[in-house]
């Protein structure tokens, strides 16, 4: 078996260990390049974090579960936010589980996809822990349809702090920004993302300047620093204290959208942004809400807009606004990169997956998720009408798939970096306390909104783990009928066929197995082509495949060749570029004379042991609609023959 040259263009450092592992590193930033690529990290990564201030600290004192803002209660929350994003973002995410990172990509799927082997095909391994990951990838779907819909209306609520006039209009404002917003994710964010960083910086410079402004008034806000504050708080409040973390949650909610950016500009310029500018400006600005209500308790029910001078009220809209929809395009393109991969990964069906940039790959555009994710935000935005409403069903979505981190976290330090156990046990439990603490807190508003993510992750959870099992049972079935390849091989060799010229490729899902389309050709046409091409494309659990190892190819002899093709699992396929680039004796790709031979199976669903039925129908509708392996593989459509048979699940 050798291995083909593939000439591609690198964009990373490619190496090989001693055991033969492939990795794909980025080069440390510096200079002038480092500053570049942390003002752009600004502005993608922490669009969503910097958008909390907008709610947080009102949902505290003025949402359904509000304390009175009493200056002991308002010390007793701050410190609550400052030990939160010191604790959650700082060590957490920023030390510890970016760390966590598979070849440079991050991420839920990333990070499960580095904990245990996820297999395209086939039973995997360690299910519970894949399990929970898939519920995490799942509910993050809830924040891609939350996050706009809260961001852009508690930007838009200011509106209502300006005059009473706007408030029938809110919500019908906030409709159109997001129909727009969504409208524009079909050409791209390749210009735009040009401006979202110095946006992004006059927004935290804005925030800083509004929290200096008020905490030289109130001086006295900054002894919230201690913990103290926050242990007092509790033992007056009771259980009323630990509710209120819920709403203290959301200024950390930002977190795992920080993780699964990571792959766009590693960890130096996301932990350089967040120590100089992201962490100080939310920090002055939160508690420079806090000195306003020190000074006028009434202000509690907008505190982020009323730090505003009235001249500055309007322009902080627009800045908000601007905001808001950065932290929404953030998560958006993160539901495209999350679809992608769970595409590779088996757990969701072939989608038609649009490349907007010519240069950055991970620009990507999914028409079905886009439109879904639309849907789904003006649903919620008419649903439940404001950001206050919407707080609950924030909160339920981020806390469980921060759970779900920790615990892929700790099983990442045990198996793959071979952390000791009293050491690694230690500092996960320490860090499921808190995230348990805030999703107790959570989870208990269920009712008031809180289902909403839940209802939608396990939606997903069902289609996807319906998916993955029901491609496992139907490549069982197939291969079932199928000859072995060696066996096809001999009988070739015993009674040869016509051969005609040219070149016939068969899609073949296992290497060892005769691919039922090759059969079919024969039994119908009974001829074969002078080269015979056996195709297989598997995905590594790698983000990147690195060029050389791109192609695996072994001669069988007769004009047969076996061909494997390795992808990873942030890349999507083209067979036809790697076939052009392929050197291979006796071989010269000619698309004029080269067809494609692939299967299609038509998915009945029945009584036979497998799934349950009404998953097996699932399963059928969701095959019937995926996007054909021709457009998924790149393949020109009038190089295609389909050989189609039906098959019982």
């Amino acid at each position: 078996m050798s291995r083909a040259n593939i000439t591609e263009p690198a964009v990373t450092d490619i190496h090989t260990t001693a055991t033969g592992a492939t990795h794909i590193a980025r080069r440390a930033p510096r200079g002038r390049y480092l500053f570049v690529l942390s003002l752009a990290a600004l502005g993608v990564v922490y669009g969503d974090i910097g958008t909390s201030p907008l709610y947080a600290m009102r949902e505290c004192f003025h949402g359904a579960h509000a304390i009175v803002p009493s200056p002991a209660n308002i010390l007793g929350v701050l410190s609550l936010i400052f030990w939160s994003l010191i604790i959650v973002i700082s060590i957490k995410y920023l030390v510890f589980v970016l760390r966590a990172h598979n070849h440079g990509e991050g991420g839920i799927l990333s990070l499960t996809a580095l904990a245990t082997p996820i297999r395209p095909s086939g039973r995997t391994e360690h299910a519970f822990l894949i399990f929970i990951g898939i519920f995490g990838a799942a509910l993050l779907y809830g924040d891609g349809i939350i996050t706009p819909a809260i961001s852009v209306l508690g930007a838009m609520e200011g509106l209502n702090v300006a005059t009473p006039i706007f408030s029938a209009y809110v919500v019908p404002i906030t409709i159109v920004i997001l129909v727009a917003l969504f409208l524009f994710q079909s050409r791209g964010t390749a210009k735009v993302g040009r401006i979202f960083g110095p946006i992004t910086l006059m927004w935290f410079t804005a925030l800083a300047a509004l929290g200096i402004a008020q905490i030289l008034r109130y001086p006295e806000v900054v002894a919230a620093v201690n913990p103290l504050h926050a242990l007092d708080f509790f033992v007056r409040n009771g259980w009323h204290g630990f509710l209120i973390l819920g709403s203290v949650f959301l200024v950390v909610t930002g977190g795992e959208a920080l993780y699964a950016d990571m792959g766009h500009f590693g960890t130096r310029p996301i932990r350089l942004v967040w120590f100089s500018v992201v962490l100080p400006a939310l920090l002055l600005n939160y508690f420079g809400q806090g000195a306003l209500l020190l000074e006028n308790p009434e202000a509690a029910h907008n505190p982020f807009y009323r730090l505003a001078p009235g001249w500055a009220l309007y322009p902080m809209i627009v800045l908000a606004t601007s905001a808001a929809i950065i932290a929404s395009q953030a998560v958006i393109s993160g539901a495209f990169s999350l679809t992608m991969q769970a595409v590779q990964l088996g757990f969701s069906p072939r989608l038609k997956i649009n490349h907007t940039s010519t240069r950055e790959f991970g620009q990507i555009y999914i028409p079905a998720v886009n439109w879904a994710l639309m849907v789904g935000c003006i649903a919620i935005v008419v649903g439940f009408r404001s950001s206050s409403n919407l707080a609950a069903a924030y909160g339920v979505a981020v806390t469980s798939t921060m759970v779900i981190t920790t615990i892929l976290f700790y099983v990442v330090a045990r198996r793959v970096w071979g952390w000791g156990f009293l050491p690694t046990a230690a500092l996960a439990l320490f860090f499921l306390i808190i995230d348990l603490a805030f999703f107790g807190a959570n989870i208990i508003k269920v009712a008031q909104g809180g289902w909403f993510p839940l209802l939608l992750a396990a939606l997903v959870f069902i289609v996807m783990t319906t998916w993955k099992k029901g491609r496992r049972i139907l490549n069982e079935r197939i291969q079932t009928e199928a000859k072995p390849l060696e066996e096809f091989l001999e009988e070739i060799e015993r009674r040869p066929p016509t051969r005609v010229p040219g070149t016939a490729i068969f899609m073949n899902g296992n290497a060892s197995r005769t691919p039922p389309a090759l059969l079919h050709n024969l039994e119908h046409n009974k001829v074969l082509h002078q080269r015979v091409l056996f195709l297989t494309v598997k995905t590594k659990q790698i983000p990147f495949v690195a060029p050389e190892e791109r192609v695996e190819i072994e001669p069988l002899g007769n004009g047969f060749h076996r061909l494997k093709v390795y992808y990873g699992f942030m890349e999507d396929p083209d067979i036809p570029n790697v076939l052009e680039n392929l050197t291979m004796p006796g071989f010269a790709y000619v698309p004029q004379d080269t067809t494609y031979f692939l299967g299609r199976e038509t998915i009945i669903a029945s009584k036979r042991p497998g799934m349950a039925l009404w998953r097996e129908k699932i399963f059928s509708i969701i095959s019937h609609n995926a996007t054909s392996a021709t457009a998924y593989f790149c393949i020109p459509p009038d190089r295609v023959v389909e050989m189609g048979e039906q098959i019982e699940i």
